[in-house]
């Protein structure tokens, strides 16, 4: 209900009118100024509407200029702060020297990179990662979309450099979407005007809208289905959020390479008063005197009012703080699937076949051992699944025949006849598809689903066996299809361990189906018979399905 009471500040009812779509321009392409030197300082820091920000708006001494006692102020950093959501503004500023800093997500930054391309001195250096997005973001979209895959080729609203263009990127692409066969309507703001996502989906030639949760909500009439009246769209709902995919929006701080170079002692201060401030950050829960004055401090330099300190909360709670731990694992584990040359690699794939970018440009790493800056670390929120409930929910949807519209990803493991091993060589590839899409995404369901041969039974049942042996028959091959279920989950695991990898197995949930969901399907009341070979082994097989469970949220609870 906190981000409810956010959309009711941020959105309002507007007047029916179209959204203007904005052309792509390459951002190369764009009018941005010459580069100048950076100006003497002190800088204005650049904020976002975003709850990672509050961390920061802590170092500076909750105040809008640095406070001398603060965590930035002791160490003898000194800064403006000031909000501005609007990227291309922050990049003039950046190149005509007025600040050396950046703030945005990493296809922001990816933008800044491609667009300074023929300055070295202008590269951008990304030194700190605030948060990852863990509920502010939303996919909604029309009744007409049931399932990721149903994207593919259908029109869709998102910011004109908004920070939602790797959260696009990656969903369409798991989905096994071509982004060029899509169609795009770009808004020219992200919420709160006649211009954003929210209001183009009010358009019945648009399917679906990337927006900010607020605004998710608003539009599902409090995140069940839009019911059309106030600001609800008829028929809308949330079809993935960041509560699901909560690995894909990294939010982060670069500065010019020039300056790098010349204050590297500055941008070190910089993180060690960072992880300072966001483990103060984690460590309020008696929210005491500083506490509502940082948040009455956020509420005011993010929402222009002290008096929304309610919203900033729920800022907040979207937010996963990345701390030092999750600076360590970003920037210096070169086994995590989700760390900066990985995201930077990405976002850039994205912008380039969005048309934002024509080609990619140098996206810096600092040289900084975050390891010995740390002085204190933020763990990073986990996401324990209960796999009773997680098994319920499987259960109900497949009743229900709603099952594979939850599923992002799916591929199969085929097994021979009474087989209950399998050749992990050939699905090596697989398995590390899996374990990348389950840090990506961490608030996901994995089920590993077993199923086996009706053939046996079949004949059993021609031959007018009794219920006893036929049920006898029915489970001995639900016992199978458990075991084969487990082979394909342990292997995962064995795959993830030798590479280092830790995975949370409670987000692995292993169900056996025996002969109840065939792939040659159900004929009647029972398996229908395979016709050929090829359908007799089809049967023979684990489904593996990463199944997001963001409305059953009986099935996961934070740690």
């Amino acid at each position: 209900m906190k981000r409810l009471a956010l959309a009711c500040a941020l959105t309002f009812p507007l007047a029916a009118q179209a959204v203007d779509s904005i052309t792509v321009t390459p951002i190369e392409n764009r009018n941005l100024p010459s580069a100048q030197n950076v100006h003497s300082g002190p800088y204005n820091l650049p904020l976002i509407t975003w709850g990672g920000d509050i961390a920061t708006i802590s170092a500076n001494g909750s105040n809008a200029v640095t406070d001398s006692h603060s965590l930035f102020g002791s160490i003898g950093l000194k800064f403006k702060l000031e909000r501005e959501d609007i990227f291309e503004n922050q990049l003039k500023n950046y190149i005509q020297g007025k600040s050396p800093f950046l703030r945005g997500s990493m296809s922001m930054i990816n933008m800044a990179a491609s667009a300074v391309n023929n300055n070295s001195q202008l590269t951008p250096v990304v030194f700190y990662q605030l948060t990852w997005s863990s509920g502010g973001d939303a996919l909604v979209v029309k009744n007409n979309i049931k399932r990721a895959s149903d994207l593919c080729g259908k029109t869709i609203a998102i910011n004109y450099d908004g920070p939602h263009l790797n959260y696009a990127y990656r969903i369409l692409s798991d989905a096994g979407c071509k982004i060029k066969d899509n169609h795009f309507v770009w808004t020219r703001d992200l919420s709160g005007t006649s211009q954003t996502p929210l209001e183009a989906l009010r358009s019945s030639k648009v399917d679906a809208a990337f927006m900010i949760t607020p605004d998710a909500l608003a539009a599902s009439s409090g995140g069940n289905v839009g019911t059309g009246s106030e600001d609800s769209i008829k028929g809308a709902h949330i079809l993935l959020s960041t509560k699901t995919a909560n690995r894909v929006i990294a939010d982060v701080y670069a500065v010019r390479k020039d300056y790098y170079d010349q204050h590297k002692d500055q941008i070190e201060k910089f993180v060690s008063a960072m992880t300072k401030a966001q483990q103060a950050l984690s460590n309020h829960p008696d929210k005491n005197a500083d506490y509502r004055k940082l948040m009455a401090a956020s509420a005011k330099l993010l929402l222009d009012t002290p008096e929304a300190v309610t919203e900033a909360e729920a800022l907040l709670g979207d937010a996963t703080i990345a701390g030092a731990n999750g600076n360590i694992a970003f920037f210096q584990d070169d086994k995590n699937f989700r760390n900066f040359e990985q995201v930077v690699k990405e976002s850039s794939q994205g912008l380039r076949e969005f048309g934002v970018i024509r080609a990619a440009g140098k996206v810096l790493k600092a040289d900084i051992n975050y390891k010995l800056l740390a002085t204190g670390s933020s763990t990073p929120v986990k996401t324990a699944f209960d796999s009773q409930q997680v098994a319920k929910v499987v259960e109900s949807r497949q009743k229900q025949g709603t099952l594979d519209n939850s599923t992002v990803f799916e591929f199969e493991v085929y097994f021979k006849p009474n087989q209950k091993a399998f050749d992990q060589s050939l699905y090596q590839s697989n398995f590390k598809r899996v374990v990348e899409l389950s840090q990506t995404y961490a608030g996901a369901v994995i089920t590993i689903e077993g199923h086996s041969d009706p053939m046996g039974y079949l004949r059993k049942k021609k031959e007018h066996e009794s219920a006893f042996v036929l049920n006898r028959i029915k489970q001995s091959a639900k016992n199978l299809s458990m075991t084969r279920a487990q082979q394909v989950r342990q292997a995962i695991m064995d795959y993830a361990a030798q590479n280092h990898v830790q995975l949370d197995e409670s987000q692995f949930s292993v169900i056996g189906h025996g002969i109840s969901n065939p792939k040659t399907g159900i004929c009647g009341v029972d398996p229908c018979a395979p016709r050929n070979e090829k359908e007799w082994l089809s049967n023979m097989r684990v489904v593996f399905r990463l199944l997001q469970v963001e409305a059953e949220e009986s099935a996961f609870s934070p740690l």
